[in-house]
């Protein structure tokens, strides 16, 4: 008897989970369509809430991640978008599927220039689906984008580094004019010398000559002297 009731516990359980199953896709399905018709239509933010609301009734729903992703894409939600679609790639399994949300994917990247991660999702999305031919003007397009952004990045390098050689060699020239206005600052604030301004040394040498030239002048005068008062002398 205890088995009995067990069983019958166990078919009611399941039971009423298959009920609550069911009603739940059913509610899937439906806001699924109703954002359908409102994104067909352009009301994206009705289109938005009908979607959340899906994802509600299936957190596991890639197609309402999916058509989140693209309705907030729309509105330029494109970091929420993006996040839509990562979580997709995730669950999903089917290749079809795979491909369209990595296109998605490397559109919002191209969008932002971020041509390397957009030629990644593009990569990505041919590898599920080889045939689409709009992926793959996506890819040849983001890279030759990506090839002159990394073009115009080394010129911009090149040019920066020239500017701070330049600005270098500026600063260096600067300082060789600075040292020469300051040596020629001391050169004239030191006196200068006249052209007929003499040497200490020469000017002692010169005293000493015209002293010694007085000296020898006074003894020839002096001895002029005697002997001119030798003859000079009388006898009284």
């Amino acid at each position: 008897m205890m088995r009995m009731l067990q069983k019958n516990y166990i078919g009611m359980v399941l039971l009423l989970f298959m009920a609550v199953s069911v009603s739940a896709q059913k509610a899937e399905r439906d806001f699924i369509r109703k954002g359908n018709r409102f994104f067909k239509d352009s009301v994206y933010v009705d289109a938005e809430v009908n979607y959340r609301k899906a994802l509600e009734a299936n957190p596991q729903s890639t197609v309402s991640m999916f058509n989140l992703g693209n309705t907030l894409t729309q509105q330029n939600k494109l970091q929420e978008a993006m996040e839509q679609y990562v979580g997709a790639t995730k669950v999903e399994k089917g290749k079809s599927n795979l491909a369209q949300i990595y296109h998605n994917m490397g559109v919002i990247f191209h969008s932002q220039k971020d041509y390397a991660k957009a030629v990644e999702a593009y990569k990505q999305s041919l590898r599920n689906n080889p045939k689409d031919d709009e992926t793959r003007y996506n890819l040849a397009l983001a890279q030759k984008m990506l090839k002159d952004q990394q073009q115009d990045q080394q010129n911009q390098n090149q040019d920066q580094n020239k500017q701070d050689q330049q600005k270098e060699q500026d600063k260096k020239d600067q300082n060789k004019q600075d040292q020469k206005q300051n040596q020629d600052q001391q050169q004239k604030s030191q006196p200068e010398k006249k052209d007929n301004e003499m040497s200490k040394e020469n000017a002692e040498q010169l005293l000493n000559s015209v002293m010694q030239d007085e000296k020898d002048i006074q003894d020839k005068v002096k001895k002029q002297q005697v002997l001119q008062g030798g003859r000079l002398e009388k006898d009284w």
